[in-house]
C-alpha cells in the first residue's frame, strides 16, 4: 500500500511540474508563480 501511495504522490508531483512548465511566463506571473518556483509549488501540492 505504501508503494502505491508513493507512486501516486510522485505521479501528481510530475503532473503538476509538467502542467506549470507548459505555461508561459505571463500565465505563471498571473498566478504569482515564478518559473523557479515550479518545483516548490509541486512539492506543496502533494503534501
Amino acid at each position: 500500500m505504501n508503494i502505491t501511495r508513493s507512486f501516486n504522490t510522485w505521479r501528481k508531483y510530475r503532473q503538476t511540474i509538467n502542467e506549470l512548465g507548459r505555461m508561459s511566463d505571463r500565465e505563471l506571473n498571473d498566478l504569482g508563480i515564478g518559473r523557479s518556483d515550479i518545483r516548490r509549488v509541486a512539492r506543496e501540492a502533494v503534501r
